[in-house]
């Protein structure tokens, strides 16, 4: 640990100080409701029980548990081909993780033929079983002190490599499910009475489960509130800033305005006069404009589709990704000028080579690119191959037959992501240090969270308002808006 240490660079002043302010944060910690969150614990054992009980009922026994190794090879016997194909890891290797469990449930609704209906069904069970929340339940009991209920220690100051980002630990906030219960107080009162919650408070037992994980968070006492505060669309704002281009500078007028970036979108796409855009319309401006900004294709547009709901053909898929590419030729003309500069920047250690407001420089092993803040950010042991530039990738658990540190490959794609993310961060810090005394206790990328006494809630809104809106002196220029709620528990 001592090599490790002296081994990386130090924390600026300004970096330690936003570290000391991530660690009062900590220290602070978010009040856990006990009694709810040990509820959960059981329900979502009593659904594990049940859910087995059919698994091995459906596999006629072959299978006694969703997270048994057979799994995969019962599913694998039993579907197409093409099912099978699926069935890949982002390692290469068979598996039945997340992302293939959602291409095959979504492949047996679009051709039942391919996965027999049974077998869906066990993928279902199985998806749910694995999104049980029984462990975090668990995890934050475990992490929460017995005199307040608090859990403390649930933030890893610069825990994203690439960007500064902070992560999460424990409490794993930036992972908690966005939905919500929407009566979450009945539903507490229900689940801690031990009455029934499903079908009331939603399809599944797991599903109100995962509702209320952040519900399961609550403001100090019944004195208090929490203010939610979160930025508006801080990345489809911040990109366009970052090109410091004309294109980009029109771009964020609209933001400016209070225009409705979607509505501009599809306008575009459809050619149609702005006020002539339907609901319809609307919502595959909303795809594009989540999915294409960081260079993505037509599989980004259908991932993020289905999302929301929208399902097209690939050809017309292919022609929103162009339409949208057409109407912001300047985020293009970016990633073009990312590529450009990281690869020239290896190709000549020692010089400094500038894209919009990002600066590169290689110094003979590491690729580093300095953000408007001044904050400087790495691509350690870089590689130009071949097939691109490539760096040591950051991984706690390499595959157990890996001859070599994990590398990832940079892409014009991911350069524009890791530099939108990492102003964004930068952002969140600024407004972290300013409204860290008057109560933080939860931040996720793009939201923060006072626990706020009853008496002082208007005026603590208000100058929360204040300090999101404002961008800082760095990023003159940059629009920022940022909606507030009041709440008794945390939710969306």
């Amino acid at each position: 640990m001592r090599e490790v240490s002296q081994a990386m660079r130090q924390l600026t002043d300004q970096e330690l100080a936003d570290y000391h302010t991530n660690e009062r944060i900590n220290d602070r910690g978010v009040r856990l409701d006990a009694l709810l969150a040990k509820a959960a614990v059981g329900y979502a054992q009593t659904e594990l029980d049940e859910t087995s009980g059919l698994v091995r009922e459906l596999t006629a026994g072959a299978v006694t548990s969703t997270r048994s190794p057979g799994l995969r090879t019962w599913v694998a016997e039993r579907v197409s081909e093409r099912a099978r194909g699926l069935m890949v890891g982002a390692n290469g290797r068979p598996c039945l993780d997340k992302t293939v469990r959602a291409n095959m449930l979504n492949l047996a609704e679009e051709c039942p033929d391919e996965i027999p209906s049974d077998v869906a069904d066990v993928i279902r069970y199985a998806d749910a079983v694995a999104a049980s929340s029984t462990a975090k339940f668990q995890r934050l009991l475990s992490l929460s002190d017995m005199a307040g209920h608090r859990v403390r220690g649930a933030f890893v100051f610069a825990g994203g490599s690439a960007t500064g980002r902070a992560s999460s630990y424990g409490a794993q906030v930036h992972n908690s499910p966005r939905k919500c219960v929407r009566q979450a107080d009945a539903c507490r009162d229900a689940m801690v009475s031990g009455l029934p919650v499903a079908p009331q408070y939603g399809p599944r037992v797991s599903d109100v489960l995962k509702g209320m994980l952040r519900p399961a968070l609550t403001a100090s006492s019944e004195r208090h509130r929490l203010i939610v505060a979160d930025w508006s669309s801080i990345e489809a704002r911040v990109t366009p800033w970052a090109s410091a281009s004309p294109g980009g500078e029109r771009k964020l007028s609209l933001f400016r305005n209070g225009s409705d970036i979607y509505k501009h979108n599809a306008a575009a796409t459809y050619a149609v006069p702005i006020e002539q855009v339907t609901d319809a319309q609307r919502q595959v401006g909303k795809v594009q404009e989540l999915a294409l900004g960081y260079a993505g294709g037509v599989g980004a547009f259908a991932s993020m589709g289905r999302v929301y709901g929208l399902s097209m053909p690939e050809a017309e898929a292919e022609r929103m990704v162009r339409a949208w590419r057409r109407a912001n030729a300047w985020a293009v003309d970016y990633w073009t000028a990312l590529e450009s500069a990281y690869t020239r920047a290896m190709r000549n250690p020692g010089y400094e080579f500038k894209a919009g407001r990002v600066t590169y420089l290689y110094d003979g092993q590491h690729l580093w690119y300095a953000l408007p803040s001044g904050r400087v950010l790495c691509y350690p042991f870089a590689r130009l191959d071949s097939d691109g530039v490539s760096y040591a990738k950051a991984a706690w658990k390499p595959a157990a037959d890996a001859k070599e540190w994990p590398r990832g490959r940079l892409w014009r794609g991911l350069a524009c992501e890791n530099i939108t993310q990492a102003i964004a961060a930068d952002v969140l810090r600024e407004a972290l240090r300013a409204l860290e005394p008057r109560g933080v206790v939860l931040h996720v990328h793009d939201e923060i969270v006072i626990d706020c006494p009853v008496d002082a809630v208007d005026e603590t809104a208000a100058y929360m308002a204040d300090v999101m809106s404002t961008p800082p002196p760095w990023a003159a220029g940059l629009p920022l808006s940022a909606e507030q709620k009041i709440m008794q528990r945390y939710g969306k």
